[in-house]
């Protein structure tokens, strides 16, 4: 049995083994060519393509920066309002306002935290130019009803799907669906580069763009058109993300073992809920978000995250506090508006989940769970 007093973090990153990725990275001593999209990132671009069942895809360094190139790239009118929810990581705000485009925050569904269509809709003005839903902890958004919604009204649909990476939804890939999907391949992410990210889109035409924006704007030799950034995945991050897909598979499937035990141990437990996927996703365990219902569990998230703390077990308050709460937004927005988002808020832990994480160990962390209640 595992000792009381072991720490388990949130999340822990997948790795390959040392040798295997000392064999990837080894040819890189011969070229010298350790960046501006090398062999190894062009093999790693091609592979993602072939896994995610997408003809469109760029690389950076970073999700954040592809979220911003592709936001620049489809140039949407500065000024104009973007739909996006406040159930979020600071990045995906972030993002639209570092594009001179005006976030408006929607509500969320209280089933899978992801942007409700119902309260998009009401939101939609004329100088409403995109939508930029969140799949929330892999949690796909009602994807159908989302485009539905912008082919009535002319709207560009960009999803965050830095938490989604391998997800399916009726058998076809989370990133066929909109204009443009941005991936992150940060080290906590269930693929990862280390540091890394990734968009893929619907028009041929916004790959060389999208290069050209992460490379200073740089189109030939003497010729700089964009006043673009520096945004390049590099050859060792790249590399890395070659050696982590060949584990893909195995490690979703650790995952997905790990999330069952979750499941099971909590089943039943008044006041708590948990979020498995609906029958038509292929989820990729990324996170697992469980709730609290203080009335009738008779404890806070809080109280369960400090009795985890306690035994050097880290969960997260994720996300808390809402975008719309931030001290950089709070003066223009109020969370009142946006209330099914503010109640997950202030309800939802995220608890240990990692494929390694041992089954004994989860059933640690869920006695320790169930002991909250009172």
């Amino acid at each position: 049995m595992p000792s009381d007093n072991k720490q388990i973090l949130v999340t822990r990153s997948s790795m390959p083994p040392l040798e295997e990725y000392v064999e990837e990275i080894a040819p890189l001593w011969e070229s010298h060519w350790l960046t501006n999209m090398g062999v190894e990132h062009k093999k790693l671009e091609a592979q993602l393509k072939e896994r995610l069942g997408v003809e469109n895809i760029a690389l950076f360094t970073n999700g954040h920066n592809a979220l911003e190139c592709i936001l620049e790239a489809l140039e949407l009118p500065k000024g104009g309002e973007v739909i996006t929810t406040p159930f979020t990581f600071a990045s995906t705000t972030h993002a639209i306002v570092r594009k001179g485009l005006t976030p408006v925050f929607a509500d969320i569904s209280a089933n899978d935290f992801t942007l409700g269509p119902e309260s998009v809709e009401e939101l939609i003005t004329p100088r409403t130019v995109a939508i930029v839903p969140v799949h929330v902890y892999g949690l796909p958004c009602d994807v159908k009803a989302i485009q539905k919604i912008a082919n009535a009204h002319g709207l560009k649909v960009v999803y965050d799907a830095a938490h989604a990476f391998n997800v399916k939804v009726g058998g076809r890939g989370i990133a066929t669906y909109g204009d443009a999907a941005m991936f992150s391949f940060h080290a906590t992410k269930v693929f990862n580069t280390i540091e890394g990210g990734a968009v893929c889109f619907r028009d041929p035409v916004l790959y060389d763009v999208l290069n050209q924006w992460k490379n200073f704007g740089i189109t030939g030799p003497e010729s700089v058109v964009y006043v673009g950034g520096n945004a390049k995945m590099n050859e060792f991050c790249a590399a890395m993300g070659i050696c982590n897909l060949r584990h893909l598979d195995d490690e979703i499937a650790k995952r997905h073992t790990v999330a069952e035990r979750y499941w099971k141990d909590l089943d039943g437990v008044s006041g708590v809920r948990v979020f498995p996927p609906r029958g038509d996703v292929e989820y990729n365990y990324a996170y697992m978000p469980v709730t609290f219902d203080p009335k009738v569990f008779g404890a806070t998230r809080d109280d369960v995250a400090d009795a985890l703390a306690k035994v050097n077990v880290g969960a997260r308050k994720y996300f808390y506090p809402l975008v719309s709460d931030y001290d950089c937004y709070r003066s223009v927005y109020a969370s009142e508006r946006t209330p099914v988002a503010r109640h997950a808020a202030a309800t939802v832990l995220t608890l240990p989940m990692f494929a390694d994480l041992a089954l004994e160990d989860v059933d640690r962390i869920c006695g320790v769970v169930r002991g909250c209640a009172r």
